[in-house]
């Protein structure tokens, strides 16, 4: 036994989007007497409903789902803001004697919680920034990655190019600062996470499959409206964060008569699927995930068997349970 058996546990589902968190996340809940906290970084927001894949009243089956649904549209949320809120839902998981699980693909927000990462503020400068959010309006989203990987290719490397926000914030801090943020990320690493957790990863072993269920999940959004709510989204102003999330912006051009709907429709998928080869790429590098690897046919109890075994496995050596 360590030190760490005394800490509060703490479970996480991660994986690529369409890999089946959400339906492992809660089952698990329902076998442990969880609730779920969400690690996605375009759920937090209001009125982005389908192309961000809340979960439905039926697919949470009663389960306490948190940190969805709880943001305005175009406000800024960083993983620090992530990281203050999810602690606070944690603790109040944990006092009325229930177990928290972390559910979600945003990689950054996962690890930074449950690494407890302290961030540094790093200072701003708000001009500095509406020059860069000029500049990527001008130019393009691409462009602005560019100037982030000259000055620190780490951040580049884990941020991807239309999460303006995150982009955007990591040139302000090197500019304020004069350092990387990479290098200020590094020193926020110091102090021992107050949790034991652990991480389980869903992937599949051909990844075309997983690009099948990506390509049928957006054609099922399809079917639930995405075109009818992206296009209400792009007539409002202030749509700043929505028009950098995947399954909105690629519409945007059909709005605008550019491309025609199924030409829109191809991107939005081909786009998901980089996506979730980018989410594999960074949880692949954390060597703490205990990964499931899935066949073309996943069936969702076999996932939670093995997935409670993990947990078993897990807890036995660290609680003696």
């Amino acid at each position: 036994m360590t030190g760490k058996s005394n800490k509060p546990f703490v479970l996480a589902v991660a994986g690529p989007t369409a890999s089946g968190k959400t339906s492992l996340g809660v089952a698990l809940a329902k076998a442990y007497d969880g609730e779920v906290i969400s690690a996605d970084s375009m759920q937090i927001y209001k009125g982005m409903d389908i192309a961000s894949a809340k979960p439905t009243e039926e697919e949470k089956e009663g389960i306490p789902h948190h940190l969805i649904d709880f943001l305005d549209r175009g406000i800024a949320f960083s993983a620090a803001d992530y990281v203050k809120l999810a602690k606070e839902k944690i603790n109040d998981v944990l006092s009325r004697g229930k177990m928290p699980v972390i559910v979600g693909g945003t990689g950054l927000y996962i690890d930074s919680l449950l690494n407890n990462v302290k961030f540094s503020e790093g200072g701003s400068d708000e001009a500095y920034r509406r020059e860069l959010y000029g500049f990527a309006e001008k130019n393009g989203n691409e462009a602005l990655h560019a100037r982030l990987a000259e000055v620190d290719s780490e951040a580049a490397a884990s941020i991807h190019p239309n999460n303006l926000v995150r982009v955007i914030r990591a040139l302000e801090v090197c500019h304020v600062t004069g350092r990387t943020f990479s290098e200020l990320k590094a020193e926020s690493r110091l102090e021992e996470s107050p949790y034991n957790s652990l991480i389980i990863g869903l992937d599949y072993a051909d990844r075309q499959h997983l690009y099948n269920r990506i390509n049928l999940r957006v054609d099922e959004m399809v079917k639930a409206g995405l075109i009818e709510e992206a296009r209400a989204l792009w007539q409002e102003s202030g749509m700043k964060t929505a028009a950098n999330a995947i399954g909105y912006k690629e519409l945007i051009p059909f709005f605008e008569n550019k491309m025609t709907l199924d030409e829109c429709i191809d991107k939005i998928k081909q786009e998901t699927r980089r996506y979730a080869k980018r989410q594999l790429t960074w949880f692949r590098k954390n060597e703490r995930i205990q990964w499931i690897i899935l066949g073309e046919i996943a069936k969702k109890t076999e996932i939670s068997e093995k997935s409670k075994k993990i947990i078993e496995n897990y807890r036995n050596v660290w609680y003696n349970v």
